[in-house]
């Protein structure tokens, strides 16, 4: 059983996705690391406010004793569009990434097709004149 898990963990497809999740996930954080650092702050300019702060506020929560405010219902619309902004970023990068590879697959299965050798009918010929001689 050890060995049948060992000769499935190893397949070179499991092992190719395992690398390509490690990627993504890494891939992932250099995106958010774009968004919240760079593009968050130009959307920001627009609002006079850093981007991920935006929010609708519902309903207004109460100042305690301490003059903290709580029980603030708020819709937090700025930290989902960045994480909106995130996705289409990663999204089309992966795109580019799978037509890429579709793009090189096409062009090994082109190459692969050339070698056709003689047609059937080029064969029979060569036997007719062979079996006339």
């Amino acid at each position: 059983m050890l060995k049948e898990f060992k000769e499935f963990a190893m397949k070179g497809n499991l092992v190719d996705i395992a690398v390509g999740f490690v990627m993504g996930a890494a891939f992932k954080e250099v995106v958010t690391s774009f968004t919240g650092g760079i593009v968050s702050p130009l959307i920001g300019l627009i609002f006079n406010a850093d981007f991920k702060d935006l929010k609708y506020v519902v309903k207004e929560g109460i100042v305690n004793a301490e003059g903290v405010m709580e029980g603030q219902v708020a819709v937090l619309w700025g930290a989902f569009l960045t994480n909106i902004i995130d996705f289409i970023i990663v999204a089309f990068v992966m795109f580019m990434v799978v037509k890429g590879v579709n793009k090189m697959k096409k062009k090994e299965e082109v190459a692969e097709a050339a070698p056709a050798g003689p047609s059937q009918e080029d064969l029979l010929s060569e036997i007719r004149d062979l079996l006339k001689k």
